[in-house]
């Protein structure tokens, strides 16, 4: 009977150790299973693909003339304002006057005087530039005993202006100084202005005691100089011109036999000192 009763229980043992899945066989309703989730992996240790690095770029090599580079390589325009002194050392006034006044004082043989001028200049290039040029004399120097009789004084005085072109070509830029060389070409005209101081005042309609025998002729010359820029747009420098006038070989003489006084040709020599303003384009 022992016998029996441990059969039977290893037998209730037994169906009770069955596996879920003859569980399953048997039930008409699927069995529920727990599905573990996998954790997502780490990606903080993944390696991860290095940038290339690009090396250094080399320092620019900047030479002697990069800063007037920078400004004068951009297409610009120039205004120059000049004054300086204008000298004819063949061709004085008057006999009796000779060597012109400045505010330099009296200097050479011939005629000397004030001058004044402007250019205006396109630069397309560092190496060259051209534009127009007028030059003026606007304190000439004056004869005040062209009569010769102290009954009859009067005054002769000479001035001058000039119209032309001009061309410049850079040969030399250092920093922010440069050198230039060129040459003009124009009309120049020659007033010589005389002038009695005696005699009763009358109105203008009815005469002047001023006569001005004007000589148009043509210049031709050559020119240098020095600039500086003191800024971006503001230069300052130095011009020498040296110009032969083409003058007629016959003068021109008033009713009263008053002639002027240079004809042919004459030499021009001019110094000045110029301020300027640039516009890049």
């Amino acid at each position: 009977m022992h016998m029996m009763a441990r059969a039977s229980l290893a037998a209730t043992a037994a169906a009770l150790t069955l596996t879920p899945s003859a569980f399953a066989a048997d039930s008409n309703e699927p069995l529920a299973t727990t599905v573990e989730k996998t954790p997502p992996p780490d990606v903080s240790s993944v390696a991860r693909p290095r940038r290339k690095v690009r090396p250094a770029a080399a320092a620019p090599v900047v030479d002697s003339g990069a800063p007037i580079a920078r400004l004068i390589d951009r297409p610009h325009t120039i205004a120059e304002l000049e004054a300086g002194i204008i000298a004819l050392p063949q061709a004085p006034i008057s006999p009796g006057q000779r060597g012109g006044d400045t505010p330099l004082g009296t200097i050479g043989k011939g005629d000397a005087t004030l001058l004044t001028g402007i250019h205006v200049l396109y630069r397309w290039r560092r190496e060259f530039a051209i534009g127009a040029v007028t030059l003026f004399a606007p304190s000439p120097t004056s004869d005040k005993e062209y009569g010769g009789l102290r009954s009859l004084p009067r005054t002769h005085s000479r001035s001058y202006l000039s119209l032309g072109t001009e061309a410049r070509y850079y040969p030399l830029q250092y920093k922010y100084l440069e050198a230039w060389v060129g040459l003009t070409a124009g009309a120049v005209i020659v007033a010589d202005r005389f002038t009695t101081e005696a005699g009763d005042q009358v109105p203008t309609i009815l005469g002047s005691r001023e006569v001005t025998i004007r000589t148009e002729g043509f210049a031709v010359g050559v020119q240098g100089g020095a600039t500086y820029f003191l800024s971006e747009n503001w230069i300052a420098g130095a011009t020498l011109r040296a110009q032969r006038w083409l003058l007629p070989e016959s003068p021109q003489c008033s009713s009263i036999g008053d002639c002027a006084t240079i004809t042919g040709s004459v030499e021009a020599f001019e110094l000045g000192l110029t301020i300027g303003y640039r516009l890049p384009l």
